[in-house]
This record gives structure tokens, sequence and C-alpha cells, in this order.
């Protein structure tokens, strides 16, 4: 059985609640084709391109405000993952000092039942 990724869960919680929205606002409700109430075609065709105009100027400002979210986001995460990197050298070095102490502890003990 395949493991699913650790971030897979935060990530679809943080989408889900926003995916009607995300439809409702891309999925444009165009002009029906009414041959009977528009006499002329030219009307109903310009009213249809205004549409997908207006469409198309409200997925540029989502794809743009989505961008900057993910710009800060990336951010974030390279803030993080130096900081994580900063604390793990840290703690490197802490346990090499560790291991030292322990190696010059152990080889003292070992000399004092040597000698006595």
């Amino acid at each position: 059985m395949p493991v699913m990724a650790p971030w897979i869960i935060p990530a679809l919680k943080a989408v889900l609640p926003h995916v009607k929205t995300i439809y409702d606002t891309a999925a444009p409700v165009f002009t029906k084709n009414k041959a009977d109430t528009v006499p002329d075609p030219t009307v109903l065709l310009q009213q249809q391109i205004a549409e997908l105009q207006s469409a198309a100027a409200q997925n540029t400002a989502h794809v743009k405000e989505l961008a900057a979210q993910l710009q800060s986001t990336v951010a974030a995460l390279q803030e993080a993952a130096q900081l994580a990197e900063h604390r793990l050298r840290r703690v490197t070095i802490i346990a090499s000092v560790a291991a030292a102490l322990s190696a010059v502890s152990l080889l003292a003990a070992v000399t004092g039942l040597l000698i006595k």
C-alpha cells in the first residue's frame, strides 16, 4: 500500500475549503444562445466576447494573487529551511563535543584503573 507524503494532508485541508469558490470564479456563466430574444447575432456575439474578456481579466487577477501567495510561501519555506539547517549544525557540533568529552572521560577512567 503506497504511503502518502506527510505534506499532502495539510495541503488538502488548506485547499479543499476554497474549491467551490475557485470553481465559481473560474467557471464563467456565459450568455446562453437566445436566438428568439436577440434578433441580431452580432449583439449576442459581442455580449459573449465581453463576458469572456471579463472572465479573462478576473482570471488574471486571481493568478496574480495566487502567485504573490506562492512567492510568500516559498520565502517562508526557505527561511524555515535555513533555520532548520542552522539548528542541525548547532546540534551536530554539540553532539561532537559531547562525544569527544565522553571519549576523554572513558580514556581517563581506563587510565585510572590501569595505573592503580
